[in-house]
């Protein structure tokens, strides 16, 4: 197997709340979308972001649909400042985000804060002085 992630698929409960977040919201632009359908994806850099309802991904992967209060999972977004973290946090409170831990100084020297999007995925918001993700 290569050492890549060609796409991210998201369960989420409401696409055109979650299609508005990601596209409106966070400016991801999204692919071949006509309004009304179940499936979403967006063009990321180096890989794809795809939204999918919740009771539809539970039946494929044969799960309850009842989402959970927390997957293990976060996604995580790497800016190029400590101004920039902050511009990204404040952009996806604007677009409906929920804040878990506002931007700040962290042990490890970087600087980072969280978000859930409108299902409850978390995100992370991050500038590192050490190595260059963005």
């Amino acid at each position: 197997m290569k050492p890549k992630i060609s796409l991210i698929t998201l369960a989420v409960t409401d696409m055109p709340r979650s299609i508005a977040f990601y596209r409106d919201g966070l400016g991801f632009p999204i692919h071949n979308f006509k309004e009304g359908e179940d499936f979403a994806m967006f063009r990321l850099e180096g890989t794809w972001l795809a939204l999918f309802p919740w009771r539809e991904m539970a039946k494929e992967v044969d799960v309850p649909a009842a989402p959970p209060s927390f997957g293990g999972v976060m996604l995580s977004h790497n800016a190029p400042s400590k101004a920039a973290v902050d511009q990204v946090y404040a952009q996806a409170l604007a677009a409906g985000a929920v804040a878990t831990v506002p931007p700040k100084d962290v042990s490890w020297g970087g600087y980072s804060g969280y978000f859930a999007d409108p299902d409850g995925h978390y995100w992370e918001v991050a500038w590192n002085p050490f190595t260059d993700l963005t």
